[in-house]
């Protein structure tokens, strides 16, 4: 009888956490103005992991790098 509710207790655990997942889901969706605009960062796609094994990340692809040129000198000083 001791092993019956423990597995009661499992199943009704998961269920309450489907339900709070299932609520929060919903929740959140609903919040979304309809106005909202995305940014332009995660229109442009995600860069993958090479190994699969990372997160998806998304990139900003109109960024440059401020210090671009300055890197761009000091390779050059490096090579000489």
């Amino acid at each position: 009888m001791a092993n019956y509710m423990i597995y009661v207790g499992i199943a009704i655990g998961v269920a309450a956490m489907a339900g709070a997942i299932a609520y929060g889901t919903q929740n959140q969706q609903s919040y979304i103005p309809k106005d909202a605009v995305p940014a332009p960062a995660t229109v442009q796609g995600p860069i993958v992991s090479p190994s699969g094994l990372g997160a998806q990340l998304n990139k900003e692809k109109w960024h440059e790098d401020p210090f671009g040129d300055l890197a761009k000198k000091v390779r050059e000083q490096a090579g000489k």
